[in-house]
C-alpha cells in the first residue's frame, strides 16, 4: 500500500473545521483501498502567534520540506495586524518552499449556481496557472521619507527569466496532460508593463515551439476579466504573474460558485506542495457547524491528484460532486441546507460506496 506523510496545518477561525472534514474524507478513501496517510499536526497561525510571539520558526520549515505535502486550512485572524501573518507564515512558506506554482481550477460542478446568465458546467472549465514567487509579491522596495507630506513609496515586480520560464513551461505541459482543449492564454498587461511583460511574452513565444501541439493566444488582463465574465468557455488554461493572477483567480472563484468551492495548490513539482480552500479564516462562522468544507476537500483532491494518485483523486472528486448536486442547497455558509460535519460525512459516504 502507499503511505504519505501529509503535514496539516488548521490554522485560524473556521480552518480546523473545514480541514477535519477533509482529512475525514481522505480516511474513507485509505479505507475503501486508496493511499495510507500519516497525518502531524502544526500549530501555526493567529493563536500561536498572540500566545506565544512566534510565527513560523525556521526549525518548522526545515521539517515541513521532509513531507509528500501540506494541507493548510487558513491564515488570518482579527486580533492581529493585516499582513503580519500573510508574510510571515504564507509567503514565507511559498517562499522558502520554492512553491512557484499556484494552481486554481475554475470549474462549475453540475448543481452550483453561478451569477453568470446562460451558463452551465460547459461553459466554465479552464484552469490558471499563477506564478507564486516572484512579481510584486517578492518583497522589493522600500519607503523614502516616511510618513512626511514627500513620501515615496517605491514597490518593484521582480521577473527573472528562470522563473517565469519554469511557471510558463508547467503551464504547457498541464495544458498538454489536461488534454481538453490544448489551449494556453498568455495574461499580461504589455501595452504598459512593457519591461516585466516583453520577457513574460518572449518566453512564451519560445517555449511554444517545444509545444507545437498546444494552441497559443494572449489577453490583457483587463481583457481577460471581461472574457470571464462574458464567455468564460473560450478558456483552457491561463497562465500569468504573481499580482495578475491573484485577481482573476478570485474573480473566477466568483463565476465557479464562490469561495466555498474553490481550493488552490502551491506547488513545487517533485516536492513538497501545500493545498488550500482559499476562502480565508472566516472567523465569525468559527464554531457554528455552517462553514462549507467543500473547497477544503477540493484542496484534498488536488493534492492526490499532484502526488500521482490518479485513481483517489478520481473517487474523491466524484464523490464532490455528488454532494454538491444531491445534498447542498447553496455553497454559502450558513445557507446549505446541512451543517460543516454533516457535508464531511456524505462525502465520506460517497466514497465508500461508490
Amino acid at each position: 500500500m502507499r503511505e504519505y506523510d501529509i503535514a496539516v496545518i488548521p490554522g485560524d477561525g473556521t480552518g480546523p473545521e473545514v480541514i477535519a472534514e477533509a482529512l475525514k474524507a481522505l480516511k474513507a478513501l485509505s479505507e475503501t483501498g486508496g493511499p495510507a496517510f500519516r497525518f502531524t499536526e502544526y500549530d501555526l497561525g493567529g493563536e500561536r502567534y498572540l500566545r506565544t510571539g512566534d510565527l513560523l520558526p525556521d526549525s518548522t520549515v526545515n521539517e515541513l520540506r521532509q513531507f509528500h505535502a501540506i494541507l493548510l486550512g487558513a491564515i488570518g485572524h482579527p486580533k492581529v495586524k493585516p499582513g503580519v501573518l500573510e508574510q510571515n507564515v504564507l509567503l514565507r512558506l511559498r517562499f522558502d518552499l520554492d512553491l512557484y506554482i499556484n494552481l486554481r481550477p475554475v470549474v462549475l460542478l453540475p448543481g452550483v449556481y453561478t451569477p453568470l446568465k446562460d451558463k452551465g458546467p460547459a461553459d466554465i472549465d479552464f484552469v490558471v496557472v499563477r506564478e507564486n514567487t516572484e512579481g510584486l509579491y517578492a518583497g522589493s522596495g522600500g519607503f523614502l521619507r516616511k510618513g512626511t507630506a514627500d513620501e515615496v513609496a517605491v514597490q518593484e515586480s521582480i521577473n527573472t527569466r528562470r522563473g517565469v520560464e519554469r511557471c510558463l513551461r508547467y503551464a504547457f505541459e498541464y495544458c498538454r496532460k489536461r488534454n481538453r482543449r490544448k489551449k494556453l492564454t498568455l495574461c499580461g498587461k504589455t501595452n504598459v508593463l512593457t519591461y516585466a511583460f516583453d520577457l513574460w511574452d518572449r518566453a512564451f513565444r519560445e517555449c511554444a515551439r517545444d509545444y507545437p501541439e498546444v494552441e497559443t493566444d494572449y489577453a490583457h488582463v483587463d481583457a481577460i476579466c471581461m472574457w470571464m465574465v462574458k464567455n468564460p468557455e473560450f478558456f483552457d488554461v491561463i497562465v500569468t504573474d504573481n499580482m495578475f493572477g491573484d485577481i482573476i483567480t478570485d474573480l473566477g472563484a466568483m463565476i465557479q460558485g464562490g469561495l466555498g468551492i474553490a481550493a488552490g495548490g502551491n506547488i513545487h513539482p517533485g516536492k513538497t506542495s501545500m493545498f488550500e480552500p482559499i476562502g480565508g479564516s472566516a472567523p465569525k462562522y468559527a464554531g457554528t457547524n455552517k462553514i462549507n468544507p467543500v473547497a477544503a476537500v477540493y484542496a484534498a483532491q488536488m493534492m492526490l491528484e499532484t502526488l500521482g494518485e490518479d485513481e483517489g483523486a478520481s473517487k474523491l472528486f466524484d464523490a464532490i460532486v455528488k454532494v454538491v448536486k444531491n445534498d447542498l442547497k447553496s455553497m454559502d455558509a450558513g445557507k446549505m441546507g446541512c451543517g460543516t460535519r454533516e457535508v464531511g460525512d456524505l462525502t465520506a459516504r460517497y466514497i465508500r460506496t461508490a
